[in-house]
């Protein structure tokens, strides 16, 4: 009986397992991977908690603005003779009493610090917003590069699968003409390592498709790796002529650039609050509250309730040089963040004059491969003509193949490099979407 059960179960496993293997693949166009790793990606993510934490301090900040209020309990015991020498308790006229009461205080003004601050934490939260927008670019850019990645891998099997299939028929005819005396066995040794060298191609491509894979699956932000079909995506339209607009467009859209500008900002206006420092702060107090009857001291009679308020004004006048020393800190700081802001800038020419170079010359080289493969092929057929009627020797026809499998590795990669550049290009001036 127990064999009989185990027998069946491996039985279901087995079909289970088939059935997971032969599933269909799971569509996804570029646009569906896009969508995919901004919802689960976890730098994405990462970025938009920071963004939100963000958000709060400048909630923290601007509660300067408003009222403290307290509420406390007190209760304390002493000895009637006794006087308090040493410690933190006061030493009050009640030694032993229980009184409760609410404590308020109100900051009037400290010479423009809090609004600085408040101005210097909200531009620290756009700069998170804008470093999150940074973050939703870097990962689209990243599915661009490995989606255009695999469907080269997948587009190069195809090519070297092609390329076994035609060198394995040239390798059997040869090698049945060789037994009938029509060939020498050099020509079928040169069949054969031509036929060995397409399916070392076909390995090493098809080790690209799961490398290539695996790539993807990071890029969706995603731990489990799933089998996907892939959809071909159009080839985007020519590069501009000329590079001169594009430096502009990307200052004006790139949201690393727009953080880090807003990073300064927020350095200014946080030196300001610095220099605030050296400057009066004015703040008001309240306490009100009451004390049971039956802790009064009959000798000493005191009030069942109390209030009282005070007006407080704080004058720096000597702390070690340590307000001077944060101002400068801070100033030094603003001046770090534009130095940052204006190498960014370069960096970004830089990036946008290289990609698009890159580009142009990626679009030249889908026009020049196509020639090649029509001319590889036309050289391919005379080849094969020639040889069938014994005009040349089976180099020329191996020579031949050989250039027509590079003809197609090449032209297929400059279908995907111009797609893959361009995607960079688009990045580089903000406008990958």
């Amino acid at each position: 009986m127990n064999r009989r059960f185990l027998a069946v179960a491996v039985l279901l496993a087995a079909g289970a397992g088939a059935r997971a293997q032969n599933a269909a693949p799971t569509p996804l166009t570029l646009k569906d991977a896009e969508a995919l790793a901004l919802r689960n990606h976890p730098q994405v993510l990462a970025a938009q908690a920071t963004a939100l934490e963000y958000n709060q301090h400048v909630v923290e900040t601007r509660s300067a603005y408003f009222p403290t209020v307290e509420g406390e309990v007190t209760g304390s015991e002493g000895n009637p003779q006794g006087r308090i020498g040493a410690g933190f308790l006061a030493a009050s006229r009640l030694f032993d009493r229980l009184g409760t009461g609410i404590l308020l205080s109100q900051l009037v003004t400290d010479s423009g610090r809090t609004p600085n601050l408040v101005a210097s934490s909200r531009l620290e939260a756009q700069a998170s917003q804008q470093t999150y927008q940074a973050t939703r670019y870097d990962i689209l850019l990243a599915v661009n590069q490995t989606y255009f990645g695999v469907l080269r891998a997948q587009a190069l099997v195809k090519v070297a699968e092609q390329t076994v299939a035609a060198r394995q028929i040239l390798s059997d005819q040869v090698t049945e003409l060789a037994k009938n005396k029509l060939r020498s066995d050099v020509d079928v040794a040169f069949a054969d390592v031509n036929l060995s060298q397409a399916k070392l191609l076909l390995l090493r491509s098809q080790d690209q498709v799961r490398a290539a894979s695996a790539e993807l699956t990071r890029a969706l932000g995603s731990q489990q790796e799933e089998d996907y079909k892939l959809t071909d995506e159009p080839l985007p339209p020519s590069p501009p002529l000329e590079p001169g607009s594009l430096v502009a467009q990307a200052f004006a859209n790139r949201p690393d650039l727009q953080s880090l500008e807003l990073q300064y900002k927020s350095a200014v206006r946080f030196e300001h609050a610095e220099r605030d420092l050296s400057f009066p702060t004015v703040s008001i107090m309240g306490a009100g509250g009451a004390i049971p009857e039956m802790y009064q001291i009959l000798t000493v009679p005191v009030p069942n309730y109390y209030e009282g308020a005070a007006l407080n004004v704080e004058v720096p006048i000597f702390n070690g040089r340590l307000f001077t020393a944060r101002r400068e800190a801070a100033r030094y700081h603003a001046q770090a963040e534009d130095q940052r802001v204006r190498d960014l800038q370069e960096r970004i020419a830089r990036d946008v004059r290289v990609a698009w170079s890159s580009s142009k010359t990626a679009y030249q080289n889908i026009d020049v491969t196509a020639q090649m493969l029509r001319e590889a092929s036309l050289a391919l057929d005379l080849a094969q003509g020639r040889y069938n009627l014994g005009l040349s020797s089976i180099v020329e026809l191996t020579q031949g193949q050989l250039n027509l499998t590079q003809a197609e590795i090449e032209n297929l990669n400059a279908k995907y490099d111009y797609q893959t550049v361009y995607a960079t290009l688009q990045y580089t001036m903000g406008l990958l979407r």
